[in-house]
């Protein structure tokens, strides 16, 4: 069978045993992914490459979200969240704005999208809470902060990946990539004020009556030093070059220290077991968002095997098209059929880099086009599709209306602003 064929039968799949017949997402995805392999005549190969696909995921993310979760989890039971929350609220006169910025700051020194919100939707739950909001949106306002920047500024793993391909100086899309993340972090904003303030409004509250709100110092140091040390140590390892931090700063040890302070600060308050109990909650909790995205890992390696990004990208190549949505449109492919935007910016400029002459666009454009098709179309196979849902505690459909087309809009608003970049500069 056709590789696009394929993929257009596994999203259809994927979508009716997931979002119709209601299948947990980790067994529509799997069985998803067998059948896939079969259509694509590797049927002797398909479970390895499931295996193989859901150990990359699982090797990446296990010990950033069950870490994340523990945090999250602690700093919610002892408080600390509903203080951070009540920050943002008094600095901020519109705190789903500075929610939204928050991640926009952090995903790229976090060099995670993934990583900035898990350790901030616990403020975001706190947040929807105190202001008797949408679970969808407070999600979604933080979420298309991270991946705004997470998409655009150097040096964002996504960003990074292409420029040594593209030969780009970094400078030269410093400060136009800040622009333009700034500009599309702040549609996503409007587009989730727009389109995400419908949704379900919980008695999530009701499960906080073990918290204990203080806004001494030592609350503070509890509630900030378990997100903040994690952040600083990763910064630390990002823009030095000391040894230390080598070890220190990588994200998987940083969020365990992360998870000993948060440990540490509650048996000040709190009874062994009570902290103990929490602490397997979150793991427990955090095990089903892991196997939903090995199982989008297991779909991506699938449909990878069977070609259809490189065959959609030769075939948009040979399209009548104006230059700019040429390396879009390659992102674009690529990015649905596997998942991963740090993929995407890896594999996109080999298609893309024997067309640069003929398409006569300048590398920084082909940059930013390429990065402005990370956003589309971010469905099933994408990891962070499933972190989303999970611990925002969303609907499928919820998903795809705030995160998946929320996306398509920004990812259509960075190529226009870099048309405009383009026309002016160049």
């Amino acid at each position: 069978m056709e590789p696009i064929f394929i993929f257009i039968f596994s999203l259809l799949l994927i979508l009716i045993l997931t979002a119709k017949l209601r299948l947990h997402p980790f067994l529509g995805l799997i069985l998803t992914s067998v059948i896939t392999g079969i259509l694509a005549g590797e049927a002797s190969t398909t479970i390895e490459t499931i295996t193989t696909g859901m150990a990359k995921v699982f090797a990446h993310f296990a010990i950033i979200i069950a870490s994340g979760s523990i945090i999250g989890l602690i700093i919610h039971r002892t408080g600390g969240a509903r203080l951070i929350a009540n920050d943002i609220i008094n600095i901020s006169k519109k705190p789903l704005f500075g929610l939204n910025i928050l991640g926009f700051i952090f995903a790229v020194p976090l060099m995670c999208c993934i990583l900035a919100y898990v350790i901030f939707i616990p403020v975001a739950r706190e947040i929807r809470i105190r202001e008797g909001l949408p679970k969808v949106l407070t999600a979604s306002v933080l979420v298309f902060g991270t991946l705004a920047s997470y998409n655009h500024v150097y040096p964002s793993p996504v960003v990074y990946s292409a420029i040594n391909e593209l030969g780009i100086n970094s400078s030269d899309v410093l400060i136009p990539g800040i622009i333009i993340a700034l500009i599309v972090s702040i549609t996503g904003y409007v587009y989730a004020m727009k389109f995400c303030k419908n949704g379900e409004i919980d008695d999530f509250i009701i499960d906080t009556e073990t918290e204990t709100e203080t806004n001494d110092l030592s609350g503070r140091i509890a509630a900030y030093f378990p997100i903040t040390i994690p952040v600083a140590l990763i910064f630390a390892d990002v823009f030095t070059n000391i040894a230390l931090f080598d070890i220190l700063g990588e994200p998987d040890m940083a969020l365990l220290i992360g998870v000993v302070m948060a440990i540490f600060f509650a048996y000040r308050q709190y009874t062994f077991n009570s902290v103990r109990e929490w602490v397997e909650k979150a793991i427990k909790r955090s095990g089903v968002v892991i196997l939903d995205m090995c199982g989008g890992g297991a779909l991506g390696a699938t449909l990878s095997m069977t070609g259809v990004g490189q065959e959609m990208g030769t075939l948009l190549s040979k399209l009548p098209l104006p230059a700019i949505l040429v390396p879009f449109l390659i992102a674009v492919a690529i990015q649905s059929v596997q998942g991963s935007r740090v993929v995407t910016m890896l594999v996109a400029p080999s298609i893309v880099i024997p067309l640069v002459p003929v398409l006569g666009l300048p590398p920084e454009i082909v940059l930013f086009s390429m990065a402005s098709g990370t956003f589309l179309i971010s469905h099933f196979n994408d990891p962070f599709f499933w972190i989303y849902k999970d611990l925002a505690e969303l609907e499928t459909s919820e998903v795809l209306k705030s995160y998946t087309l929320g996306g398509a809009v920004m990812g259509v608003t960075s190529l226009m602003l870099t048309g405009v970049a383009y026309m002016l500069f160049y």
